[in-house]
């Protein structure tokens, strides 16, 4: 015989209490096959009901890992090949310390614990980009020169403190996948080590954050003009600090940090996730000529390539624009004559006799029209005669850095 009571879906709590007590009635009688149906309908219909009105939390990391151990019978010291020591165990079932990818790959493979519990406790871990392992980052060399704290187990907690230098930076998105590619908008060295060079941005965007600039950056700031009124600023003795006053009064950060090993770069021009223009510089090469031309090619990227912060980034070793010029991204030439023009403008240079006659005189001369340092000068002249021997008094070596140094950590 068929069930006459009608079905009905769940929309309110009456519907629900309804629901409830008539498979209730159902548990306590003896049912019909079409009872039986209507048992499986109503529980499922309540099911949902309760998942999406009573939803559960998933469980905590630690009380997952704790619950599997309960179920398969294991103490603390059968996980520490997983952790890798009984020390380490006993943290992490206490709460002190975080779990690495390593160890949540290990848990769901060898305790079938799902990742996205493990996962819950810490927030989304960042993606990688494709190739990039979080524990190669060079943290021992970062904690040497105080980018991070430098702790008895650093070694064994790269990866959670590489997620918070991500963090710091501005979450996974913080750098493009572009940075990691050959060729792009980046006159990048191709022997660099990736990792090594995502540490660095990353730290010159933490860095980047915490500035605090005096201004708001306003989209064409960065003109011929604004870049001519910096180039003039090489001529005091303060120079490279004034310049970066100036730039941070119009919300543009300049940030120093010296290059790491196996970086082979002396700018970068970026954007935070803030919306907030970036100069990264390493004064690879601490003299005054190599610091200007760096500044204003990396603001060139800025102003003329992605003034609204689209998230490019361009990386630049000027070694490379002496021995790769022709096979330049066309962006990276754009970025030089901007800089060249705003240092020494094309009609002072081609109508003066410095350029072929590089002599004492000349250099102060066409530094007094110009209005600029004469190791700007200088430095042009070496670059067009490819002769770096020339004129190796003016170009100000050793004068960056003491300027910079509390940046350049």
């Amino acid at each position: 015989m068929m069930s006459e009571h009608r079905i009905r879906p769940i929309h309110s709590e009456q519907d629900y209490a309804a629901a409830l007590a008539r498979v209730e009635m159902l548990m306590d009688m003896g049912r019909s096959p079409a009872e039986d149906d209507e048992l499986d309908v109503l529980a499922t219909l309540v099911e949902v009901y309760e998942d999406r009105r009573f939803p559960m939390d998933a469980p905590n990391p630690v009380e997952a890992i704790k619950f599997r151990m309960q179920q398969l019978g294991m103490s603390q010291s059968d996980l520490a090949p997983i952790f890798g020591s009984r020390a380490k165990t006993s943290e992490i079932l206490s709460g002190k310390r975080d779990l690495t990818l390593k160890m949540i790959r290990a848990l769901h493979e060898h305790l079938g614990i799902p990742a996205e519990v493990l996962i819950r406790d810490g927030g989304s871990l960042p993606k990688a980009p494709a190739g990039i392992e979080l524990d190669h980052f060079p943290i021992a060399e970062m904690a040497k020169r105080g980018w991070i704290k430098k702790t008895a187990d650093m070694k064994d907690r790269t990866e959670e403190i590489v997620r918070e230098l991500i963090g710091c930076a501005g979450g996974p998105n913080a750098l493009p996948q572009a940075l990691f590619r050959q060729g792009g908008g980046a006159r990048a060295n191709a022997k660099s080590d990736v990792h090594a060079l995502q540490a660095w941005c990353l730290h010159i965007l933490c860095v980047a954050r915490r500035a605090g600039l005096a201004g708001v950056y306003k989209t064409g700031t960065i003109d011929c003009v604004f870049m001519r009124e910096l180039a003039r600023l090489s001529t005091f003795d303060e120079g490279p600090k004034l310049a970066q006053e100036k730039l941070a009064k119009h919300g543009i950060a300049l940030v120093v940090a010296a290059h790491l090993p196996k970086t082979y770069l002396d700018g970068a021009a970026m954007w935070t996730v803030d919306k907030v223009p970036v100069v990264g510089m390493t004064i690879r090469y601490d003299r005054l000529d190599n610091f200007w031309f760096c500044l204003l090619h990396e603001l060139a990227h800025i102003g003329r390539h992605f003034p609204d912060g689209d998230g490019e980034i361009f990386i630049d070793d000027l070694q490379l624009r002496e021995r790769n010029h022709e096979r330049d991204d066309e962006r990276e030439r754009e970025a030089d004559e901007w800089a060249q023009e705003a240092l020494i403008p094309s009609e002072l240079w081609d109508e003066h006799p410095a350029r072929v006659s590089p002599s004492v005189q000349n250099v102060l001369s066409l530094a007094r029209k110009a209005d600029v340092h004469p190791a700007i000068v200088a430095g042009r002249i070496r670059h067009e005669m490819h002769n770096y021997r020339l004129l190796s008094q003016f170009v100000g070596t050793n004068e960056v850095r003491p300027l910079l140094m509390e940046d350049a950590a």
